[in-house]
């Protein structure tokens, strides 16, 4: 009798489609955008767990044949009882029962393998479970080694002198992507991490996607054919030879080089204006507008509402496109950063206090901002150490997929060091945040307080300029564009007093700079938006 379609319509972990597979009964699967064909001897365990996911067991009945195991060596792996205690492993009955702990430490679930028919299953809140081994070692350690199956995380750890950290991704190579962003914190708080996969074609491609995940600290494990995984080198008593191989194991240095002569397909392609362009005419005949992989500055004096300006920007994002947007406010509440946005789709000041609406509009301005699940709010907690914001900047990007990203703002960043010296500060956190967009590839929006000048303040309207960002040049050499505000926040005009001209100060991808347009703030909405003409300057 052939097999039958269990499961339609998932996702392709060989071409990247989102619902080209389906699973049949025996757990083969077969990809109809790529072709695919995946036999049940390779496909089971991921697929078996694809479906624990979605149809995840309730029940705890699981704990109580695991209290009642006992620990055990394995013979024919060469696996010691005392392994098996350190992760917590054991048999009852014809079944080896292998601890999954939430991020509590709690045990919420087990992968059950029968000794007998070789098969397993999976019991308990599985969804809840961490990486296999995780609970075991606290963060920030030197070396994480990371395998494909609970067994290899046993011999890895085994091999290495049971000294050094190695946890299993859950549901085998075609989800090591996904199991890794799920713990990319714990992950990437260890200077050192070792993929050490299967050998066959599916551990070698996942490889290179964790490692593209974690850049330079991470290193690759390279089998030998004899020997396709962890398993197989301690069965086979070969454990001084994959020590030695694990301390060689190379750096990841990623793909980029390329011969200009294959490159005419890519520079035939028209240029695309940009990829989401500014909310005002003016800026963006000026920028052409934003594009991935620029770091864009935006300054200007205290008080003159550098951080509005970026709200504006944050708004138009989220009607413009699908992305995901990051947001660090780090002067004010994520309750003040997350109203302020609102407020933007209520077209009234949510987060001033005599200004209020009806809960429906309140609603409707969350469903269309915070609601939408796309902006996601950084709670610093006042913790602004430079390592930390770096590590949250590179999360938001890589691990929730964010490709726009806002931090306001890097003085405050600055003056948390403990070294005192503010330029060699701004040198520090510029390098990393420039090198950070590169690795990427987001728009990253940054502010940046001026010095103030010999002369008028700029919150009496002084001209911006290059010259006046803080350090040593840094935030202007790295910086792909530099964006200044000027406002006379003094000006007995309201009209004078509540407008911003906006000037380029520098535009690496056009070239153009200048004064680009002229935004009027209106109280009662607390929006701003372009007006046509400067009004007549009130002289103090």
């Amino acid at each position: 009798m052939g097999t039958k379609f269990i499961k339609t319509h998932q996702p392709c972990h060989t071409c990247g489609s989102s619902d080209g597979l389906s699973i049949n009964d025996d757990m083969s699967t077969k990809c109809f955008v790529c072709n695919t064909f995946t036999p049940s001897t390779i496909a089971s365990e991921e697929t078996h767990t694809m479906l624990a996911e979605e149809t995840e067991v309730k029940d705890i009945s699981f704990l109580k044949q695991y209290r009642e195991g006992v620990s055990v060596s394995v013979s024919d792996r060469r696996i010691t009882k005392a392994t098996m205690d350190k992760y917590g492993v054991v048999k009852c009955d014809n079944n080896l029962y292998f601890p999954y702990h939430d991020k509590d430490n709690q045990l919420v679930a087990a992968k059950v393998r029968s000794t007998k028919e070789k098969s397993f299953s999976t019991a308990g809140a599985w969804a809840k479970g961490t990486l296999f081994g995780q609970h075991l070692f606290p963060i920030g350690g030197r070396y994480l080694t990371i395998v494909e199956g609970e067994f290899d995380a046993l011999a890895a750890y085994q091999m290495t002198g049971s000294k050094y950290p190695v946890v299993s991704i859950r549901n085998g190579a075609g989800s090591a992507l996904k199991d890794c962003k799920q713990h990319y914190e714990y992950i990437n708080s260890f200077e050192n991490i070792i993929v050490c996969f299967d050998g066959d074609e599916h551990g070698v491609k996942a490889a290179k996607e964790v490692a593209e995940l974690f850049g330079s600290k991470c290193k690759i494990f390279k089998p030998l054919p004899d020997y396709k995984d962890a398993c197989d080198w301690l069965s086979e008593s070969k454990e001084a030879a994959f020590v030695d191989r694990w301390w060689r194991a190379e750096q990841f240095v990623p793909d980029g080089i390329v011969s200009g002569s294959t490159l005419w397909d890519e520079m035939s392609k028209p240029l695309a204006p940009a990829d989401c362009f500014y909310p005002w005419q003016g800026l963006n005949e000026l920028t052409y507008g934003m594009r991935f992989g620029e770091l864009v500055t935006i300054t200007a004096g205290s008080g003159l509402g550098k951080s509005q300006v970026l709200r504006e920007i944050v708004w138009h994002i989220v009607q413009k496109t699908e992305d995901n947007i990051g947001l660090m406010f780090l002067e004010e509440s994520i309750r003040k950063t997350g109203l302020s946005i609102m407020s933007l789709a209520a077209n009234v000041p949510l987060h001033l206090p005599d200004h209020e609406v009806g809960e429906e509009e309140r609603k409707r301005a969350f469903d269309n901002t915070l609601g939408t699940g796309r902006l996601f709010l950084f709670d610093h907690f006042g913790s602004t150490s430079t390592d930390n914001i770096i590590n949250r900047v590179r999360y938001m990007a890589k691990g929730l997929s964010c490709k726009y990203i806002f931090l306001d703002h890097v003085s405050i960043i600055v003056s948390a060091q403990e070294s005192g010296d503010e330029r060699k500060a701004i040198d520090e956190i510029m390098t990393k945040l420039r090198m950070l967009v590169q690795e990427t590839n987001v728009a990253l929006v940054i502010v940046s307080h001026l010095k103030r000048p010999s002369d008028k303040g700029h919150e009496e309207g002084a001209v911006t300029s290059l010259a006046q960002l803080r350090g040593s040049g840094s935030i202007a050499q790295l910086s792909d564009m530099v964006i200044g505000l000027e406002r006379n926040g003094q000006a007995e005009d309201m009209r004078v007093r509540n407008t911003t001209k906006v000037r380029v100060l520098k535009s690496r991808h056009s070239g153009q700079t200048g004064p680009a347009c002229n935004l009027l703030y209106n109280r009662e909405t607390g929006r701003m938006f372009e007006i046509e003409d400067e009004p007549e300057v009130d002289l103090l």
